[in-house]
């Protein structure tokens, strides 16, 4: 494991809630931070705090809307040119309980592809830069809300519901967390998936429900999975918070994994397995 100082972290999700807040801890630690969001003047306002508040002038921005496949796809194709390293990928980025059924730019169900696709995608074509810069980790930002999918209704065009849109994107990023694993065991790359905390006031909670836990908890929880010496090794695991918890069943089903990893091959074009 590099020095925090050697390391650089793309965060995404990172002018907002738990995505600044581990962007800007990451940060003060040392290590040199990517910055994602979806608007240039927040991002901008962003790397100026940040710069700011933890005293490292070490901090890049590059934008992009998960709502847009192609600019998920430019978004990685932009930093295996620009970044010769890439040492941690954390997976933030993602919105909440919708209050009704909106699909994105590519006609998929918005939550889908905010929530699980784009972890998906940035992963896979963000591989090659983790695994030259091994030991490499990818933290994904999951949620202790679960559902299982149904894969004969998986886009929910049949019959939406906000909380199953949220809870089954979930699900699915910790089942692709198992399926790297996996697949990545020798090559010195850990993924590993986490409950961050329970209703953080952050903006897809703050209004909606009651916070319950502070945003630093948070911070710490995702903080440790990307940097803490304590985790090293561990891969393909699912936290709730700082400790190791069982996800939904489906997480641990090989063919429930094996068609949702033949779905997001089929809406993204990118392949489950290099």
């Amino acid at each position: 494991m590099k020095p925090i100082q050697q390391q650089v972290a793309l965060v995404t999700g990172a002018t907002d809630g738990l995505g600044r807040g581990v962007a800007t801890e990451l940060a003060r630690r040392g290590a040199t931070v990517l910055l994602h969001g979806r608007d240039a003047s927040k991002l901008e306002a962003t790397r100026t705090a940040l710069a700011r508040d933890s005293s490292n002038s070490r901090l890049r921005t590059y934008r992009a809307d998960f709502a847009s496949l192609e600019q998920i796809r430019s978004l990685a194709a932009n930093i295996i040119e620009h970044e010769p390293q890439l040492d941690v990928l954390v997976n933030n980025a993602g919105i909440g309980v919708e209050q009704s059924r909106r699909t994105s730019e590519d006609a998929l169900e918005l939550t889908f592809q905010v929530d699980y696709l784009s972890t998906y995608m940035l992963s896979r074509l963000l591989l090659p830069l983790l695994k030259t810069s091994a030991p490499a980790r990818i933290v994904n930002v999951a949620s202790a809300g679960q559902a299982p999918i149904d894969f004969r209704d998986p886009l929910l065009e049949q019959q939406w519901n906000g909380v199953q849109a949220y809870c089954q994107a979930k699900l699915a990023q910790i089942m692709l967390t198992v399926d790297m694993a996996r697949e990545l065991e020798g090559e010195n790359v850990t993924v590993n998936a986490l409950h961050p905390a329970s209703y953080m006031p952050t903006k897809i909670v703050v209004g909606m429900f009651g916070v319950q836990s502070t945003l630093e908890e948070g911070v710490q929880a995702v903080v440790r999975l990307a940097c803490s010496p304590e985790v090293e090794g561990v891969s393909g695991r699912y936290f709730d918070r700082q400790r190791a918890a069982r996800p939904n069943a489906q997480a641990l089903d090989a063919e429930a994994r094996r068609k949702l990893a033949q779905l997001s091959t089929q809406l993204t074009n990118v392949p489950a397995k290099a």
